[in-house]
This record gives structure tokens, C-alpha cells and sequence, in this order.
């Protein structure tokens, strides 16, 4: 503070020299620099600065694009710090992924087992692997054969190769939906607008024959029809099988699956948490127990008698 106060009050500092003399000394280390130096100087802090300035611009503009419509932030019961996720909706977001969108996305990263204890039992993630059919092999005679699927297996895709999957969808491939939450920017608010935003194209825009409009995917234009109707399913609890609740469903479904780890890892935070509190108590004690001498003690100067 005093090197800057000095230098804009273009004084310096005076330094006693041994043999009595005074000598002003400068503060500031640019009266130094040539000129070519100096903006040299005044070059690169206005690179940098242009730089970052450049990629926030760059950032905001990827977050916020004008262009594209952006899905609102929903009251979802996982978004607290401590919040885990709803598991009934992940059993009925299962059954809504099973009967609506495995006919034209697959979750090949997602297996059978992942299921236990999660949505289902062991014998009920046992049935719902045995319930599709598998290729294995070859076998004793060198053949390929079908079997009942294991709780090894993962979800079966529903096309066998991405070519047949883009002939079957007018070129566009359906993506995996294993991470979706993960690789669109809004998680599962992305994914509930998309499956709810359907709607007529306003006026001005026409769209070419096999696409939709739906303000929340890029471009307004996509070629996944509406999926989800009102009573479409019926779930295997009771619960009312209508278009949001079940967009709701399989969002929660898809949160879970791109991130398995999401209860443990707040539940995991919980116990640091109590931890820590537990360990500061303990430090902020030792550390007042062992500074309360120094902290305490009294000196006094006792000039000698004469």
C-alpha cells in the first residue's frame, strides 16, 4: 500500500546511506523499462484481456443462445442437498422406458443387475431379464442360439446396427439414452420439456414431411414424434398414467441411470459433514488449549536496580 500510495503522489522513499547520506529512492520498477518495453507490456495484458473477455462471450453465448428456447427449472424432489431420488417414480420411469421408448432407443450401458435394489428386487430384476431373448454361442456344435436373458445381460437395443436404426427413422439415429441427462445441457428439465412441448408450428415455419416441432429441441425441427399420451400405459402400481407424470417418470428414470452413484454420494456427504463438525469441535479446542499460555502470558520489562 505504501509503494502504490507513493507512486501516485510521485514521491519515493528516502534511504540512509552509511555514510550519512539521504537518497530518495523510487518506488515504481517501470521508470526502468525502454519504451519498446513498456508496450510491450501494455500488448499482452491486452491479449489476455481480450482473450478471457473472448471466452466468456464465447461461454455465455453457448449457455444462451438466442435461437434456442431453454427448459425451465422444475421442483424436482432430488434437487435438495441432501435429497435422494424418488424410487417409486424410477420403478414407473423403468416401465414407461420398457414400453414406450425401447422401440426406438436402447440403453446398451445399463444391465439387468443394476436394477436390484434399486427399482426392483432380485427376483423381479430376474424376470425382467428372462423375459427377453438373448444370442449367445456357439455352442458344442459351433452354432449361435437363443436364451433367456440374466441379470448379466444389459437392455437389448432395438436395432441391430446403427444403419438399420437411421433407415428405420428417416436417417436420424435415436440416441442412447444410458447418459441423456448428462449430455444435454437442463438434465432431466431438458428431457421433461422435449417429452412435453410438443406443439404446432407457428406460422411462418414449415417443416419437411417426418419431422416435428418442438420449441425445446435445437432448431425447433426433430424427428421423434410425440410419445407420450394420457393414460398410454397403465403402471403396475396405480398411478395415474398421464403425459406429464409419465415424462416425469422416465426423466427420474434417466437422472438415475446417467448418475447411479447420486444417493450414495449425498449420503456419503451427510457423513463428511458430521465428521468435520465433529473434527473443528475437537481442533478449535486443542488449538485454545494449546495457545491459551502464549495468548495469556505477561511480559514485563524489570530494569535493573542500581
Amino acid at each position: 500500500m505504501a509503494g502504490v500510495a507513493g507512486k501516485f503522489v510521485k514521491s519515493g522513499l528516502l534511504r540512509v546511506q552509511s555514510n550519512g547520506i539521504i537518497q530518495q529512492s523510487h518506488l515504481s520498477t517501470l521508470r526502468e523499462l525502454s519504451v519498446g518495453k513498456k508496450a510491450g507490456l501494455v500488448v499482452v495484458g491486452s491479449l489476455i484481456g481480450g482473450a478471457a473477455g473472448l471466452a466468456y462471450t464465447l461461454d455465455q453465448s453457448v449457455k444462451a443462445s438466442g435461437l434456442d428456447l431453454h427448459a425451465p427449472h422444475f421442483p424436482w424432489s432430488h434437487n435438495g442437498m441432501f435429497s435422494s431420488l424418488d424410487h417409486a417414480s424410477i420403478r414407473r420411469g423403468y416401465e414407461v422406458y420398457k414400453q414406450v421408448c425401447s422401440a426406438c432407443h436402447s440403453m446398451k450401458y445399463l444391465a439387468y443387475r443394476n436394477l436390484i435394489d434399486v427399482s426392483h428386487t432380485e427376483e423381479e430384476a430376474k424376470e425382467e431379464a428372462a423375459s427377453i431373448q438373448v444370442t449367445d454361442g456357439p455352442n458344442e456344435e459351433g452354432l449361435m442360439f437363443q436364451r433367456p436373458g440374466k441379470l448379466s445381460d444389459r437392455f437389448p437395443s432395438p436395432y441391430p446396427n446403427e444403419e438399420a436404426a437411421r433407415n428405420a427413422n428417416n436417417g436420424a439415429l435415436p440416441p442412447d439414452l444410458t447418459y441423456i441427462t448428462a449430455a444435454r445441457h437442463g438434465g432431466e428439465d431438458y428431457l421433461f420439456s422435449l417429452l412435453t412441448g410438443y406443439t404446432d408450428p407457428p406460422g411462418g415455419i414449415t417443416l419437411r414431411d417426418g419431422l416435428y416441432y418442438n420449441p425445446y429441441f435445437p432448431g425447433g425441427a426433430i424427428g421423434m414424434a410425440q410419445a407420450l399420451y394420457n393414460e398410454l400405459i397403465e403402471y403396475s402400481d396405480g398411478t395415474p398414467a398421464t403425459a406429464s407424470q409419465m415424462a416425469k417418470d422416465v426423466a427420474t428414470f434417466l437422472k438415475w441411470a446417467a448418475e447411479p452413484e447420486h444417493d450414495d454420494r449425498k449420503k456419503m456427504a451427510l457423513k463428511a459433514l458430521m465428521l468435520f463438525s465433529f473434527l473443528i469441535s475437537v481442533s478449535y479446542y486443542w488449538k485454545r488449549h494449546k495457545w491459551s499460555v502464549l495468548k495469556t502470558r505477561k511480559i514485563v520489562y524489570k530494569p535493573k536496580s542500581e
